[in-house]
């Protein structure tokens, strides 16, 4: 019993002497040491809680790339694929596949609109020109689309549209607003909507 209790007063004094070192160590620090000291623990903190989830999150992300690729390079069979390389007539008829095809452009058109009142715009009437160049295999749909709304809802209209519209090109855009205190802006895109033949 006697020994359990000259263990913890030992415990309790060093305990003691270990305070008051910290404080006079703090003392002899200043102001600058104890922020110093302060942006260490906080940086600490922040190096625990925040970067190691994310080094972990990065690893796994880095072996799922690496399946990935082991997967692209082997076939279903697991027999490798040789990558033949191609010529340049198929090369461009790659390119021309990507574009769609022309009589799917009331398609793309809907889904243009469809981007627009989905953040909320107000379309004015839109025009719709269609050019085509000889000896060119893509046709263009000149779009001059004015619409109206907040600043933030035109970016996400432009991010959303070119996302969803993979053929699209906005070529040109003005911005309106009525007076300074307005948050309503009215912009003319004119855009170009490329089409396969």
């Amino acid at each position: 019993m006697d020994n359990k209790i000259l263990r913890r007063d030992v415990i309790l004094a060093q305990s003691q002497r270990i305070m008051l070192l910290l404080r006079w160590q703090m003392a002899r620090l200043g102001n600058t040491g104890k922020i110093g000291v302060g942006l260490l623990v906080v940086a600490g903190i922040f190096f625990i809680g925040a970067v190691l989830p994310e080094q972990n999150a990065l690893e796994t992300l880095r072996e799922r790339e690496k399946i990935l690729r082991l997967q692209v390079q082997s076939g279903s069979d697991g027999t490798p694929v040789v990558e033949k390389k191609l010529t340049n007539d198929q090369a461009l008829q790659q390119f021309y596949n990507f574009f769609p095809r022309f009589d799917s452009s009331p398609f793309w058109i809907r889904e243009l609109v469809r981007v627009a009142q989905k953040q909320g715009l107000e379309i004015n009437s839109g025009d719709f020109r269609l050019t085509l160049e000889r000896d060119w295999r893509l046709s263009r749909y000149d779009i001059t689309m004015p619409v109206s709304g907040r600043y933030a809802q035109i970016r996400a209209f432009m991010a959303d549209a070119l996302e969803a519209v993979p053929a699209l090109a906005i070529t040109g855009f003005s911005i309106k607003r009525d007076n300074v205190q307005s948050a309503l802006l009215e912009v003319r895109f004119e855009m170009s909507l490329y089409l396969n033949e």
